[in-house]
């Protein structure tokens, strides 16, 4: 589809005029909101010293690299002339001419390239430990001098554990600024314009919150499969999907406080053309995206106050589902603020094609392909630290050296 995009143009998209964005910058949103919740579960938590994070943290950095890389295909494709895609560097280009930096859509390529670097360094440096481990334990040659070059000469030396460490907090520090500042350019995309429903200041952190939304309930629905099917019960346990389910309650409950908060003040500004994009957003010919939208992300969370339902992994499964589409949907009616505009006689209705449809399919080829080579070739679990948390890694553990060397009784009794 890509392909057939860059021979034909973006007219064989559903683009009209006036809407001259359509599902190509609601992609990009959506994926770079579903890379949110890696970076926030290991910087962000890891600096606040939560241990309950050794076991997700993995994965969800794994998740946050992929859904960037996803994001990443949309605003090349949708520029137009693609191969031009490189004067939204700060290069000079051949005519001698610098792109427009007042163009949020510049600051996406510094905002989404930065956070991608500083995230896959994180990783990778997390990895580090556990490459080495799969060096040691390698079966073929190929297998074993991957891992070794991978894993920098690593052998858990002390002064290894202490750079390490060091490195590790370093790259928390630098990446917690960015979970914040990310999806805070991402939504300039829209704040910065004059469009009625786009002005407006409560866009960065509302974007920020439904990005952390939107990011945790993808790791939950691959969480919970991921766990039955690899018998990752003891590492990923209740208590996890219950924590996760928390901070999906409190981020859905921001951002429906948010959608109210729209509509206020849309109708204290006294504003004529405010006050029509909010009701025509509730009662317009897209009232069934707007509903769909509030009752998966309002409604939806609400269920997880009660304990009963955060405990349970088939609910939990099922209303991150219900999540993921809400907050598409979300950037999906923004989006279609443009089709009603100043003159009536503009107005018109967006329609996706088929080719709208496939590609945003294909990304998630793309992403899910990613993610089960990751499963198939790294840790999904981050080994070095969950042997941290064991209670055999404590010095003072009383079952050690009274129930042979590890205390393995100790350890299950």
């Amino acid at each position: 589809m890509v392909a057939w995009l860059i021979w034909e143009g973006t007219g064989i998209w559903g683009l009209n005029n006036p809407v001259g964005w359509g599902w190509a910058i609601v992609n990009f949103v959506f994926w770079v909101g579903i890379g949110h919740a890696g970076t926030l579960i290991s910087a962000i938590l890891f600096l606040f010293r939560q241990k309950w994070r050794t076991a997700i943290n993995r994965f969800a950095e794994a998740m946050t690299i992929f859904a960037v890389i996803c994001a990443l295909v949309f605003p090349g494709i949708h520029v137009g002339r693609i191969w031009a895609a490189y004067w939204m560097l700060p290069l000079p280009n051949q005519m001698g001419m610098w792109p427009n930096f007042r163009s949020p859509l510049l600051w996406d390529v510094f905002a989404v390239s930065t956070y991608f670097t500083v995230s896959l360094l994180f990783w990778y440096v997390g990895l580090v430990p556990d490459l080495a481990t799969l060096r040691d334990r390698a079966k073929g040659k190929i297998r074993y001098y991957a891992y070794g070059m991978l894993s920098l000469g690593w052998r858990g030396a002390n002064r290894h554990w202490q750079n390490y460490e060091r490195a590790y907090l370093l790259l928390a520090g630098l990446a917690t600024p960015l979970v914040l500042s990310v999806h805070t350019i991402v939504s300039f995309d829209f704040a910065v314009s004059v469009i009625p429903g786009w002005h407006t200041t409560i866009f960065p952190p509302y974007f920020v919150a439904g990005a952390i939304f939107s990011g945790f309930a993808m790791v939950m629905t691959l969480a919970v499969p991921s766990r039955k099917i690899f018998g990752l019960e003891d590492f990923i346990t209740v208590r996890h999907i219950e924590n996760m389910n928390k901070i999906i309650l409190v981020t859905g409950t921001m951002v429906g406080y948010a959608y109210a908060m729209e509509f206020f003040i849309a109708w204290y500004s006294g504003s004529q053309y405010e006050s029509f994009a909010f009701v025509n957003r509730a009662f317009g010919p897209y009232a069934w995206a707007y509903w769909i939208m509030v009752s998966c992300n309002v409604i939806t969370p609400q269920f997880f106050w009660f304990k009963k339902m955060r405990t349970n992994l088939t609910v939990a499964f099922i209303l991150s589902i219900f999540v993921n589409i809400g907050m598409w949907f979300e950037r999906f009616v923004i989006t279609m603020s443009l089709h009603r505009d100043f003159l009536p006689s503009s107005w018109d209705y967006y329609r996706p094609t088929m080719f709208d449809i496939s590609t945003f399919v294909g990304s998630f080829g793309l992403f899910f392909t990613l993610f089960l080579l990751f499963l198939k070739f790294l840790p999904a679990v981050a080994i070095s630290e969950v042997k941290g948390v064991m209670p055999q890694a404590d010095p003072h553990w009383e079952g050690y050296g009274h129930h042979g060397e590890h205390g393995e009784e100790a350890a299950h009794g």
